[in-house]
């Protein structure tokens, strides 16, 4: 693939992400961990380095595995939670949404550079499938929390809040189907894509000029990004993969 406006999002996600942290001084994903303080500077430089090395066909692959890396131990920092509260869903939703960048950098790195054919399509397809779980995640995630989904959604918007979040619930629900089961995948990833990217601008982005010192306000932004960039590669990787495999051209 010549071109892939995912990967150029999913790297500009992940700068924005270690700048933010940068500036704050923060990462949420680690929790109190010991020298929380180096340890941010650290992976905040690591993932803005692997955000720009995603933008060039050449470090792409070296820019997928270091943000893989990042990402997975992130979502391995939130078990603990998910086994100390294990019937509170909010610990499996972060986990998933850190793992959904996951998913993103595993077909990022599969479709980058030519590897072992066989190799490329079991990276992309655990990737592509990874996605999908977690799409039923963020399912989940929006119906276990429908009040406060709704309460993010901007009140001028009509019919109203709560359509809205019951909407925006069934169409993850229908994307992860789609997704999982390969029945008009290339449309529901796309569609995903454009939601996802939808409350960016109409969540976040009013958030941000409302608030511009908001810590919070840049993290959420930022990883809405992230997770819509990921989408998009799931759709680029199913644009141009080969009609009788999971075999892709080139992301680069």
């Amino acid at each position: 693939m010549k071109y892939s406006l995912g990967r150029y999002v999913y790297g500009l996600a992940a700068i924005g992400s270690g700048l933010c942290a940068l500036v704050w001084d923060n990462y949420d994903a680690l929790g109190n961990v010991p020298h929380r303080g180096i340890l941010t500077y650290i992976v905040a430089t690591i993932e803005v380095l692997g955000g720009v090395a995603v933008q060039w066909p050449r470090t792409a692959r070296a820019g997928a595995v270091a943000l893989a890396a990042i990402y997975f131990t992130f979502a391995l920092m939130g078990v603990p939670l998910i086994i100390a509260h294990p019937l509170v869903y909010n610990g499996f939703g972060n986990f998933f949404e850190q793992f959904s960048f996951v998913s993103g950098a595993v077909i990022l790195y599969a479709c980058s550079d030519p590897i072992a054919p066989v190799r490329t399509a079991r990276l992309a397809q655990i990737g592509y499938y990874s996605f999908g779980i977690c799409v039923v995640s963020f399912t989940l995630e929006q119906l276990f929390y429908l009040s406060e989904t709704a309460n993010l959604v901007p009140k001028w918007i009509p019919p109203g809040q709560r359509f809205w979040a019951i909407a925006t619930t069934a169409a993850f629900a229908l994307a992860a189907i789609a997704l999982l089961t390969g029945f008009m995948a290339r449309l529901a990833s796309r569609l995903t894509t454009a939601m996802i990217v939808g409350f960016g601008l109409l969540v976040w982005l009013p958030a941000l000029f409302a608030n511009p010192h908001s810590f919070l306000n840049w993290s959420e932004s930022a990883e809405t990004l992230g997770i819509a960039a990921s989408a998009w590669i799931v759709a680029d990787f199913l644009g141009h993969r080969r009609p009788t495999g999971y075999a892709p051209a080139s992301l680069g």
